[in-house]
């Protein structure tokens, strides 16, 4: 499992916690880069909208935050933990989880 310092959730974390449920995925990237590809099941909510739609981010469920690279998420990530949410960044980003063999949505 991850260690609790850490801001940053491994891709093999993030997909076995999927596949349990035990997880909610924002990811925080443009509309643009939304559309053209996703990780199934993920909410979108832009970078600049997190501050509005954080009520309605489940507190009591561990939220990993997405984007391409893992710095905008690393940023959410910081700022919903500040706020008391199990948060975390997905390393390396949607880049990283490709390039590791798990499927994105087109």
């Amino acid at each position: 499992m991850q260690d609790d310092a850490s801001v940053e959730m491994s891709v093999a974390d993030l997909a076995a916690r999927r596949e349990t449920g035990d997880v909610q995925v924002v990811d925080v990237r443009t509309d643009e880069e939304w559309t053209e590809e996703r990780l199934e099941g993920s909410r979108h909510v832009e970078m600049n909208e997190l501050t509005t739609a954080a009520e309605s981010i489940e507190k009591a469920t561990t939220v990993v935050f997405v984007c391409s690279g893992g710095n905008r998420s690393a940023m959410a990530a910081e700022a919903f933990r500040t706020s008391g949410y199990d948060a975390f960044s997905l390393a390396g980003g949607l880049t990283a989880w490709s390039e590791q063999g798990q499927q994105l949505e087109r």
